[in-house]
């Protein structure tokens, strides 16, 4: 499958928003965004350029896509199973994104990033529920207890990335246990639960075309 392999600092750029692709970096003075805030290439500084209807809502979709690390393809699967569902179907999306395992493990402070998580992820660096999954899309359901396995708690970057999450903090619907490197879901994540500036709406209005 293609996936991106580019510099991910000019996708926030793009986005004109911090994504956090990079964990700790993101939160330094390094920080690309922080330091050039506008579009890279060589219009990138251009002002005055008037968007389309179209255009907001597909740079809406690709902020989410990028933000989550998907493909076009996962990405629009997920929105075709959230459009089957009952309620809201934005919300739905947003929350079975939040639930990937790659997603799960990050949020619980495991990784210092997405990408990082599916990567460990798919080295069997973790167990659900006592069993090895190795795929990044798994759902998780509430009650679902998340841990390191026994040889990867040695791992240098799960300890950096463990001693960085108060800086970030875990949502309320999951339950840290930092001592004995388990998170429990105590419950599905809610549109409230969801911090960053996300217009779900404009994505749906983006497929519904």
């Amino acid at each position: 499958m293609a996936r991106y392999t580019g510099s991910v600092c000019r996708l926030c750029r793009r986005e004109n928003l911090k994504l956090f692709l990079k964990g700790d970096r993101c939160y330094s003075d390094k920080c690309a965004f922080d330091r050039r805030s506008y579009p890279p290439g060589q219009h990138g500084q251009r002002r005055g350029r008037k968007i389309s209807d179209y255009g907001i809502q597909l740079r809406e979709k690709q902020k989410v896509k990028r933000m989550y690390g998907l493909s076009e393809k996962q990405f629009h699967l997920f929105f075709k199973k959230a459009d089957k569902k009952k309620g809201i179907t934005g919300t739905n999306l947003l929350v079975a994104l939040e639930r990937r395992l790659d997603n799960v493990v990050y949020r619980l402070g495991f990784v210092n990033s997405r990408t990082q998580g599916r990567h460990f992820v798919r080295h069997r660096h973790f167990l659900v529920n006592n069993k090895k999954v190795d795929i990044p899309s798994y759902l998780i359901s509430v009650g679902d207890v998340i841990e390191i396995r026994g040889k990867s708690r040695k791992i240098q970057a799960i300890s950096d990335a463990l001693d960085a999450v108060v800086r970030r903090g875990v949502p309320q619907w999951l339950d840290l246990e930092k001592d004995s490197l388990k998170g429990v879901v105590k419950s599905y994540p809610v549109r409230e639960d969801l911090t960053m500036p996300m217009q779900e709406q404009l994505i749906v209005e983006l497929y519904s075309r």
